[in-house]
């Protein structure tokens, strides 16, 4: 049986460090009034999240299509914001 202290649980886990967080690389605005952020990871991978509808969506290959394809359509004021 192996036994491992809280304490060294601990440590090990304050030694680990976080990824990198995505960057915001641009944002585009929709017609209700809300944004479409754009973000890029370390990876080099795009993602997107608006700010009306609360869409995300994720890709590997670098184009903006998908995001401005969705902040044209998308028809959602901006959600409140959590306080």
């Amino acid at each position: 049986m192996t036994v491992t202290s809280i304490a060294s649980f601990a440590a090990a886990s304050a030694s680990s460090v976080s990824p990198p967080a995505p960057v915001l690389v641009s944002t585009l605005p929709t017609g209700a009034g809300a944004d479409v952020h754009i973000y890029q990871d370390t990876d080099g991978s795009l993602s997107s999240e608006c700010t009306g509808c609360g869409e995300y969506a994720w890709t590997l290959r670098i184009t903006r299509e998908f995001a401005q394809e969705h902040a044209a359509t998308c028809l959602r004021r901006p959600r409140p914001m959590a306080a």
